[in-house]
């Protein structure tokens, strides 16, 4: 496993003096990128191959959110990959070995060009070395809707892609879509009370710079689920999906 060791700085933390969930997600895709350029696979050989690593689907599993100062050790590790696709295990834990976090993720190579799939090359299936996948409870990768009686639905504020939004791929980042979810939900506001367990997010469409997102939530008693619309009241037209689970 690849790994890196850091401490939980202030700028990181959320209102508790704890580690965000977007704190986490940042670390992680952190690690995945010293990875790469640490192997010759980095920024510079995707842009000069004209590929890139587009994620399609995370699963986060909190223990524990580390304390601002706390020294921890970020790992990660790909386990699979299947043509186009590229499957990725991330560990967050104390120097000390205790487990904070653990996660899975699926993301595929696309061409920039003709942004179509396109097949890992065999330098890449090469400089990454596989491990066992780890022990974790696997989610399906598509989010379904909650349905019923015991499911509010309500629409939050539109918004508006700005420049900080978007990443070297020219497109809102995997962590920014998160943040907008949770904040168009409120779920920082209800974390307090319900400690986050699992976050799943399900990315369908790139959004860009000047796009509109229209959040729609589906809010349940353990979990709010927020699709983040391309139009307006039509959630089967979602750039993204995150569900957030809370502790009993």
């Amino acid at each position: 496993m690849y790994q890196f060791e850091s401490r939980v700085r202030y700028s990181e933390a959320d209102e508790r003096e704890l580690l965000s969930i977007i704190g986490i997600i940042n670390y992680f895709q952190d690690c995945s990128t010293f990875q790469s350029e640490d192997l010759g696979l980095g920024l510079s050989y995707l842009h000069e191959h004209r590929i890139a690593w587009l994620l399609n689907f995370w699963q986060i599993e909190i223990r524990r959110f580390p304390k601002v100062g706390e020294y921890i050790r970020i790992g990660t590790s790909p386990y699979d990959f299947k043509g186009f696709m590229g499957f990725r295990n991330f560990l967050l834990e104390t120097t000390e070995g205790e487990e904070l976090a653990i996660a899975n993720s699926v993301w595929s190579l696309m061409n920039m060009d003709s942004m179509r799939p396109e097949r890992v090359p065999e330098v890449m299936a090469e400089r990454y070395v596989r491990n066992p996948r780890m022990e974790m409870e696997y989610a399906p990768r598509k989010i379904a809707l909650p349905e019923g009686e015991d499911t509010e639905i309500t629409a939050a504020a539109p918004i508006l892609i700005g420049e900080h939004h978007l990443d070297s791929n020219h497109h809102v980042n995997n962590s920014q879509y998160v943040q907008l979810a949770l904040d168009s939900s409120g779920t920082f506001t209800d974390d307090r009370k319900r400690p986050l367990k699992t976050l799943l997010t399900e990315y369908r469409k790139q959004a860009h710079l000047g796009d509109m997102l229209y959040p729609v939530i589906f809010r349940q008693k353990d979990a709010d689920t927020i699709v983040l619309c391309e139009e307006e009241d039509h959630p089967e037209k979602a750039a993204a999906v995150v569900k957030a689970i809370y502790h009993d």
